[in-house]
């Protein structure tokens, strides 16, 4: 496992996560995680989600820790990660068939404003009707940070690069509903995050 790359806060959220993927996709088939990072997530949520085809994504740099975590912890709805760059981004295609679902952790606050335009409109654009979105992360509400840690998170984020930081929920909201994605959920975290889950309007 020491060679494997970790995040503390992968296994420090992946349980509350869990509770909300397991309703909001209960009737999904086949989910495609957009920003996999190390590859915790996925293995975790694919065995306790055997109903689901679970296809990571991310760019390329970081495929081989996805991998590495795949082969310690295989699981057979697991998939090997596709390349995704939002810079450049076309739609994946598998031999699954379509996505009914999508999931992104820890993602809108550490690309820019336009990737996070761009990966909305992908999702709406793909996602057929009754499909998921579901979007874990820290946002702001009416302008404001919910707790001290978030503003001292944003201040080092946008220190680190500067189009970066946490999103406002207005924001996203707002623009999930210019792409025909209705929220229908939006469950408080652990450590002041959210996971919103969203629905493809249409048939």
């Amino acid at each position: 496992m020491t060679d494997l790359p970790f995040s503390q806060a992968c296994e420090n959220n992946r349980e509350p996560i869990l509770a909300v993927l397991r309703d909001a996709m209960a009737e999904r088939r086949h989910v495609l995680e957009i920003g996999s990072g190390t590859g915790q997530h996925s293995v975790y949520f694919a065995p306790q989600l055997p109903q689901l085809v679970w296809q990571t994504s991310d760019l390329p740099a970081h495929h081989a820790g996805i991998q590495a975590w795949h082969a310690a912890h295989p699981a057979p709805n697991l998939r090997a990660p596709l390349p995704l760059d939002l810079n450049n981004a076309q739609w994946p295609q598998t031999a699954d068939g379509a996505f009914d679902a999508v999931f992104t952790a820890n993602t809108l606050h550490i690309m820019a404003w336009p990737l996070v335009e761009r990966l909305v409109a992908l999702v709406g654009a793909h996602l057929p009707g009754g499909g998921i979105f579901a979007v874990y992360g820290p946002f702001n509400y009416a302008g404001q940070f919910t707790s001290a840690s978030n503003r001292a998170f944003d201040a080092w984020l946008r220190q680190r690069d500067a189009q970066s930081g946490i999103r406002h929920f207005e924001d996203v909201l707002a623009l999930a509903q210019h792409h025909g994605l209705q929220l229908l959920q939006d469950h408080a975290m652990p450590a002041n995050n959210r996971t919103l889950v969203f629905q493809r309007q249409g048939e």
